[in-house]
């Protein structure tokens, strides 16, 4: 095999390309920046991306809403608990568990 002959060079010439063509596909399918040699970096771009931000605010809203009103009732429910443990249970246990916290 002859390394200086032209068909040398341009199979090293044509591997570099195909291996440059590939990295870049691959690159750009799963979403990282594409490298360009004359502008820097050129990043995918959605065209719903600032409807879809809108949206996922404002379910981000509705949800720790929901989660403080139902930290609310918890805490309500546990202080019922409470008073119905009180009130339920016998009033020598009841002074037996104070005592036991003194």
């Amino acid at each position: 095999m002859n390394f200086a002959g032209p068909t040398f060079v341009l199979a090293i010439i044509a591997m570099s390309t195909l291996g440059w063509m590939f990295t870049t596909w691959v690159r750009a399918r799963h979403g990282y920046p594409v490298e360009n040699e004359w502008t820097g970096t050129v990043h995918r771009t959605d065209p719903d991306a600032g409807r879809k931000i809108d949206l996922l605010s404002s379910e981000n809203e509705k949800l720790t809403g929901r989660i403080s009103r139902l930290e609310e009732r918890i805490a309500v429910l546990e202080r019922i608990a409470v008073l119905e443990r009180i009130a339920t249970d016998p009033a020598a246990r009841t002074a037996r568990d104070i005592d036991a916290l003194r």
